[in-house]
């Protein structure tokens, strides 16, 4: 599979008029984000609540909590508006650890809110290089033991909670995971991973030849993946911690059920698709797609865009077992643990 020829000129000169250097750009980036996420226009469809989870060292986590309604209305019995959902999502937003936040991150999560049916907690954890690894982590880790504990929101169910990310939020779920298991103050029943950073190394060196392939002319490069490495760890010792890089944890048994799903043209997609397989043969319960055509990012596009509705095709096929059937040319590959 392969993007069209003009598709692929588009991208790669969208890729040429970014700022080449991560770390002097990320406030540029972050001002722009700002600017774009004001924008963006409320959906009826669900309320927004702002709330907060108090960290150890005192800090107020700000938290964004999407809440998908139902609304019934009739001449007779007038306007009803109830609560939704069939569990919550404790989501943690990409951006390289430097960039993005909830705000930005508004229309993806109402949407995810929606689509899925599911309360969606977003978490503007603390954010690279004012707090550097492992103060994202952390505070991820915080507010996912203060929501399984029923503190934070009284009316959760643990076992419908499910732990979900893009790119470094990806990374950040699956952080989560391990330091649940290894602490075992909680045990996170799901996760959802959508193209996260999960190795350490992203040198023309490294083992995973898609950060070679994918790392020049596809919107993320190879040199941003390290510029917001640069921007988020404290130094070279944190690269080999798996707490920054899971696939370096000794073992990956007893993770969560875990979904991860790929982009073909992006950087960071063989070291997804291993951690996957990692998962797997540390007999974990793992589905794991490839979706063909997408880049870094795509999940933040528009849902008339096919890639993005099937991935939630894919994601509610994993969460509540709905049918998931191709029409036409194939738009994704099925890796692991799929029928």
């Amino acid at each position: 599979m392969a993007l069209s020829k003009a598709a692929r000129a588009v991208v790669k000169a969208i890729t040429k008029l970014r700022p080449g250097n991560i770390q002097d750009s990320y406030q540029q980036q972050r001002v722009a984000e700002d600017a774009s996420a004001k924008l963006i226009i409320a959906d009826p469809r669900c309320r927004i609540d702002e709330t907060f989870a108090t960290a150890p060292d005192g800090y107020r986590v700000p938290l964004k909590v999407f809440t998908p309604l139902d609304i019934d209305f009739s001449f007779r019995a007038g306007l009803h508006v109830n609560e939704d959902h069939k569990g919550t999502i404790l989501y943690f937003h990409g951006g390289g650890w430097a960039n993005g936040d909830v705000d930005f991150y508004t229309d993806s999560c109402m949407r995810t809110a929606i689509k899925l049916e599911r309360r969606v907690v977003a978490v503007d954890y603390r954010r690279s290089p004012e707090n550097r690894f492992p103060q994202a982590p952390e505070d991820c880790y915080e507010v996912a033991r203060q929501l399984f504990a029923g503190t934070l929101i009284e009316d959760v169910q643990p076992e419908h909670i499910v732990l979900m990310g893009d790119s470094a939020g990806g990374n950040l779920a699956a952080v989560v995971s391990l330091m649940a298991r290894e602490r075992g103050e909680f045990a996170p029943h799901t996760q959802v991973l959508l193209y996260p950073l999960t190795y350490n190394d992203h040198s023309p060196d490294t083992i995973f030849p898609s950060v070679m392939e994918n790392g020049e002319d596809y919107l993320l490069t190879r040199e941003d993946v390290e510029g917001y490495i640069g921007l988020y760890l404290r130094g070279p010792e944190d690269r080999t911690d798996p707490h920054f890089a899971p696939l370096l944890a000794e073992s990956l048994a007893d993770m969560p059920r875990t979904l991860v799903i790929s982009a073909e043209y992006c950087p960071l997609r063989d070291e997804g698709e291993a951690y996957a397989a990692r998962i797997e043969a540390d007999g974990g319960d793992v589905e794991c797609y490839r979706m063909l055509d997408g880049v870094h990012g795509y999940f933040l596009y528009p849902t008339v865009l096919s890639l993005v509705r099937d991935t939630y095709r894919i994601i509610q096929h994993f969460l509540d077992g709905t049918p998931l059937e191709e029409e036409g040319k194939p738009r994704w590959l099925a890796l692991l643990g799929t029928d």
